[in-house]
């Protein structure tokens, strides 16, 4: 019996990995990240650790590697960005290694949820405008089919991973009010940090002129309102 460590590596910005998790990589003898999701100066900061990039290795061969590293005693780091209970697809990998003998202790991450909300310099809930986050994705490659379109009706707040890449397509699926806030936020936290806003029939060509094609979150409703004009004193501070 041993142990794999699956540890959220945060938003980006390597000071947003917990303290845990930075003991953990410091104490790694093998670290597997999460390829270019993962900020380089994370998998430096490990640097006795035998290194693998994830990033195009199957779901047997990572379990090949940590279970052999767990058999010979070593320290196995399993680095996600963000958190890895967000689009993580932990959960197989924590089966296949339960299945085998290994415990996993999974150790949260900061979202980059939250480092796009920390860039709006916003609250995803906020009193009088959204009490309510809804976390989702788009159709592609790996998901049949989504709620986009009905998530949008509810005229709460909105956030859409994976979605950049078909940012025009899920945009055109939304069936909230047209002049409903949006932003969309590239590398949140990451020293390239962009946030563009705008509204839901504006948003995916402003982005575009921005550059941003890729690893970004879209946030829709109105919270994103950089005014911050309709929101109500929370009854803390009445």
């Amino acid at each position: 019996m041993g142990y794999v460590y699956v540890v959220g590596a945060g938003p980006g910005a390597p000071d947003l990995i917990t303290v845990r998790g930075q003991r953990l990589l410091d104490a790694a003898d093998v670290l597997i990240y999460a390829g270019s999701l993962v900020n380089p100066a994370l998998v430096a900061s490990s640097p006795a650790a035998e290194k693998y990039d994830s990033w195009g290795m199957s779901l047997e061969e990572l379990v090949t590697v940590m279970a052999g590293a767990v058999a010979e005693g070593k320290t196995v780091v399993r680095l996600h960005s963000g958190d890895p209970s967000l689009y993580g697809a932990v959960v197989e990998q924590m089966a296949e290694l339960e299945a085998r003998g290994i415990e996993v202790e999974v150790v949260p991450g900061v979202s980059s949820l939250f480092g796009a909300a920390a860039a709006l310099k916003t609250q995803l809930t906020l009193r009088g405008v959204s009490d309510s986050v809804i976390l989702t994705r788009p159709a592609g490659a790996t998901l049949a089919k989504d709620q986009i379109a009905e998530f949008s009706r509810l005229g709460t707040t909105m956030v859409v991973f994976l979605g950049t890449e078909h940012l025009e397509a899920v945009v055109d699926r939304l069936e909230c009010p047209p002049e409903t806030p949006a932003a969309v936020v590239y590398h949140a936290t990451w020293p390239d940090e962009l946030v563009v806003r705008g509204t839901v029939a504006d948003i995916a060509p402003k982005a575009r002129a921005a550059g941003i094609e890729k690893t970004a979150l879209i946030v829709i409703g109105g919270v994103v309102d950089s005014t911050r004009s309709s929101f109500s004193r929370s009854h803390l501070y009445q």
